[in-house]
């Protein structure tokens, strides 16, 4: 188990689907855990011993407010886990059935509001020499998935994003990485038959170890990412997918 006692760490979407597993894990590693999003987590974030905070990350004055008073009354940020995305509602849909409504929609929370979070939490790493930033990104970015061509150039954007941060945050001691899950069978996932009934047997078939992932195996990659075991990495990529993407 790692070792994060007294480290603040911000988990956007942390109160549903796999972020409340991360949540959870970085709580029970000794984490000051401040939870972000948009449904009501106030109980979940009780039972846990962390804290709630309703933001859309896609609300730029929302998320200056909410990392404002998180600064204010921890004094430092040490960990931002990006895990905020909208990806289980989304219908499957061809490329040229996918309404522009829709798709800035995606890029807005998938993509600008991650650059929101960071934006307003960098200053506060650099000024104290350290933090660790992990994007949540996705296997698809490497094999492509029919069908869901805004979730995966949200993806994209953000690996893209991790890679030319590492280069501006490296000098202040700040590392910034990607946990990229394969398919994972979350209460959110799970939720979306469609989702699960068109990747569930391509998805397996494609990994060297033939089973479903579930939410506990990210955590072990999730938390070395937010401890000093990994002090030396960054602008990286770790798949967390069964060998699905073997690169």
């Amino acid at each position: 188990m790692a070792n994060l006692n007294g480290k603040v760490a911000i988990v956007t979407g942390g109160a549903a689907g796999i972020g409340k597993h991360y949540s959870r894990a970085l709580a029970e590693a000794g984490a000051i855990v401040q939870i972000l999003d948009i449904v009501d987590g106030t109980s979940y974030a009780a039972e846990i011993g962390a804290t709630f905070h309703t933001c859309d990350i896609a609300d730029e004055s929302a998320v200056s407010r909410t990392v404002d008073a998180i600064t204010a009354s921890c004094g430092r940020i040490d960990i931002l886990v990006n895990n905020a995305a909208l990806y289980s509602s989304l219908p499957l849909a061809r490329y040229d059935e996918i309404d522009t409504a829709l798709w800035d929609q995606v890029m807005s929370v998938n993509v600008t509001g991650t650059f929101q979070m960071i934006r307003a939490i960098g200053p506060v790493m650099e000024a104290q020499g350290s933090g660790k930033i992990i994007n949540i990104t996705s296997g698809t970015t490497k094999k492509g998935m029919p069908n869901m061509l805004h979730y995966i150039t949200s993806k994209g954007a953000l690996v893209a994003m991790t890679r030319s941060l590492s280069r501006e945050l490296g000098a202040r001691n700040i590392c910034i990485n990607n946990l990229s899950p394969g398919l994972i069978l979350s209460d959110s996932i799970t939720a979306n038959e469609d989702h699960v009934a068109a990747a569930e047997g391509p998805v397996i078939a494609s990994r060297a170890l033939k089973r479903h992932g579930y939410p506990e195996d990210l955590l072990g990659a999730l938390l070395f990412l937010a401890s000093d075991a990994s002090n030396f990495i960054t602008g990286q990529t770790i798949a967390v997918d069964g060998g699905s993407v073997n690169t």
